[in-house]
C-alpha cells in the first residue's frame, strides 16, 4: 500500500514538474514568436506589419510636409518691347505670399503716345520648376490691353502659390514683356511726355 502511495505521489510531482516546464516553454515562446516572424519576414521578402506600418508613417509625413503651407517670396520683374511706347511696372517689387492663400497684386501700364496701341502681356515664371505651381486667378495678360493716347490705367493680378511647391524653392519670378500688336502703325509721343520717355511710372 505504501508502494502505491509513493507511486502515485511520483507520478504526481512528474506531472507538475512537465506541466510547468510546458508552461515556462510557451511563456518563452511567445516571446520568441515576434522575433522569429521579423526573421522569416527577412528571408522570405515579405514586409512585415511594423515595417508596413512605419513605412506608411514615413509616407504620410512626407505628403503633409510637402503640403504645408509655408512663407516664400514672389518677385515681378516688367519690361516692354521697344516698339511699343508704354510705361509699365508694378505695384510692388516683391510680395512675401504664404502657399495655399491668394493675393492681388497691381500693375500700372501708361500709353506714352498719342494715339491707341493694342498691347499684350506676356508671362514666365522662374525658375521654371516653378511655373506649375504658380497659379493666375485673374491677370491682364490674359486679354489684349487697348490704351488710347496719353491713357493710365490699372490691371490687377490675383494669383496663388501652391502648398505642393518644391520644398527647395522659396523664391520665385513672376515677369510680363507687354508687346505691341500693331507693329505697323507709328505713334508720336505726347509733348508732356518726350522729357519723360526714358522714366519709368514710380508707385
Amino acid at each position: 500500500m505504501r508502494r502505491s502511495d509513493q507511486s502515485a505521489e511520483a507520478r504526481k510531482r512528474r506531472t507538475t514538474w512537465l506541466l510547468s516546464l510546458l508552461a515556462l516553454g510557451m511563456f518563452g515562446f511567445g516571446f520568441a514568436l515576434v522575433p522569429l516572424y521579423d526573421l522569416l519576414c527577412q528571408v522570405t521578402g515579405v514586409q512585415s506589419v511594423a515595417l508596413r506600418s512605419n513605412s506608411e508613417q514615413g509616407y504620410a509625413g512626407s505628403s503633409a510636409g510637402e503640403g504645408a503651407s509655408r512663407v516664400v517670396t514672389v518677385k515681378f520683374d516688367t519690361s516692354v518691347h521697344p516698339e511699343l511706347p508704354w510705361d509699365f511696372n508694378a505695384a510692388d517689387i516683391s510680395l512675401k505670399v504664404r502657399t495655399g492663400e491668394i493675393y492681388e497684386v497691381d500693375f500700372l501700364a501708361h500709353n506714352r503716345s498719342n494715339g491707341q496701341i493694342i498691347g499684350q502681356a506676356i508671362p514666365s515664371v522662374v525658375p521654371w520648376q516653378a511655373t506649375a505651381f504658380f497659379s493666375k486667378l485673374e491677370c491682364f495678360c490674359f486679354n489684349r490691353q487697348v490704351l488710347e493716347g496719353g491713357e493710365t490705367t490699372t490691371m490687377p493680378l490675383r494669383f496663388m502659390v501652391s502648398s505642393d511647391l518644391p520644398r527647395e524653392i522659396n523664391s520665385l519670378t513672376l515677369s510680363y514683356s507687354f508687346m505691341r500688336l500693331d507693329s505697323g502703325q507709328q505713334d508720336l509721343p505726347l509733348k508732356k511726355d518726350l522729357q519723360a520717355s526714358n522714366k519709368t511710372i514710380t508707385l
